[in-house]
């Protein structure tokens, strides 16, 4: 009962800070209040933050007699002190009170955290999603990649930011210090993005191998005890990872900058590299085929229509989950030559058909959006357990072709995939 009084006595004097924040005075003191305020809201439980949050989305909205007024105003004038008088009232105060807030030393890192927490409630609380809106507006001018600095990740870095890499490593999991060595060899490069108000904090980071030709599996770009290659042999840069380290800045655009941004910095560094490539995982494999592998059939030729229908027959007429197809004992290494050509046909028809969809393949959408190419599908190119478990083991390389980007970016903008000669046989 008491520590529910202490909660409510903190939650009262959090909001009542944010309206003095919000306020004339608190805009001469915004700094000093802003701080008091965060301090306030690092104290509240769960249960008081849910509170706090429905508080920011209802109590800090637009006027809508002034926005109907301003509006006919606009409509009416058609001038620039109409229109300049529109976005100064549909703008939310809830934008100018979280600016205030980040006037504070901790204020951006502490508007990140918030965004975080909000994220986690936003599906049971929806009335939260204008207050979303407004984080990631504002985050995305502050994280602006024109804003951000970019490093290099060696091992001579500090040790907490070291660490910081094998904790956030999200889609090759690092074995430990002997693993993250490796991976900072000479024959390997390891980039991030820094924001000048979190020092020592990677933002996102990018994992690449250097290595004379296009890589097929992920094994000999990871295995610790892979040797070290020379200078000389290289001529292609494989982008084998990119993981967020900020949940913050979800739907905050920054990978698609950082690729580009290293890829320029190792042409600079190294002249030979003629091939700028990822090798990818598809996430959303497995999840399509337990769905029965469906694809918009007025999109498909009459020979893949036929293609895609036999490749069904094949892999899913045993009815079982992919799950329980790898519990019986499934494994890239002794399947059938049916069966592994139904998977690549799928793999590809997938990827070309339901990447540019809403709920298509994540990583596919990222690199596909980004201007690359769907280069090549490689047969059991991850054979770690979540390899299996997303994809049968299967990889993808995306190629970046530098003088492409922009118009294939372009041409998925419009729902059409680029891809490439050896994935159009595979269809």
């Amino acid at each position: 009962m008491l520590e529910r009084f202490i909660q409510n006595k903190q939650l009262d004097a959090a909001k009542l800070s944010a309206k003095k924040l919000l306020s004339a005075r608190g805009e001469a003191n915004a700094q000093s209040m802003a701080i008091k305020l965060i301090e306030q809201y690092e104290h509240l439980d769960k249960r008081s933050q849910t509170a706090f949050f429905h508080f920011l989305s209802s109590q800090f909205n637009p006027d809508p007699a002034m926005v109907v007024d301003a509006a006919n105003r606009y409509n009416a004038e058609r001038n620039e002190a109409s229109l300049i008088h529109l976005f100064q009232t549909v703008e939310p105060p809830r934008q100018e009170l979280l600016r205030r807030v980040n006037r504070a030393p901790s204020g951006t890192a502490t508007i990140l955290k918030m965004r975080q927490t909000l994220l986690s409630y936003l599906k049971e609380h929806p009335a939260f999603a204008a207050t979303d809106a407004d984080m990631h507006h504002l985050l995305s001018s502050w994280f602006n990649p024109g804003f951000l600095e970019l490093h290099q990740i060696t091992w001579n870095s500090p040790a907490q930011l070291l660490e910081k890499i094998i904790e956030h490593e999200s889609v090759h999991a690092i074995d430990g210090w002997d693993d993250l060595r490796r991976r900072l060899q000479p024959d390997r490069r390891c980039f991030a993005f820094f924001h000048p108000q979190l020092p020592g904090e990677p933002l996102i980071f990018v994992e690449v191998a250097l290595v004379p030709g296009i890589a097929t599996d992920i094994g000999g770009l990871i295995h610790k005890q892979a040797p070290v290659g020379e200078p000389k042999s290289f001529k292609a840069a494989i982008f084998y990872s990119i993981s967020n380290c900020q949940p913050g800045l979800k739907g905050v655009s920054l990978g698609n900058f950082l690729i580009k941004r290293v890829a320029q910095k190792l042409i600079e560094e190294i002249p030979s590299l003629k091939t700028f490539c990822t090798l990818s995982p598809i996430p959303g494999l497995s999840v399509w085929l337990d769905a029965g592998a469906p694809l918009p059939e007025e999109k498909l030729s009459a020979v893949q229509l036929r293609k895609w229908q036999e490749a069904q027959k094949i892999l899913l007429l045993d009815g079982l989950s992919w799950a329980e197809r790898l519990k019986a004992g499934w494994h890239p290494d002794h399947c059938n030559e049916a069966e592994k050509t139904a998977l690549m046909r799928l793999s590809a028809l997938y990827l070309m058909h339901k990447t540019p969809e809403a709920r298509g393949d994540a990583v596919g959408k990222f690199h596909l959006s980004n201007g690359a190419t769907l280069h090549q599908i490689n047969w059991a190119a991850d054979l770690s357990k979540k390899g299996l478990q997303q994809s049968g083991g299967l990889m993808v390389n995306y190629l970046y072709e530098l003088d492409k980007v922009e118009a294939q970016h372009e041409a998925f903008s419009q729902k059409k995939v680029s891809y490439s000669r050896a994935v159009d046989k595979l269809v």
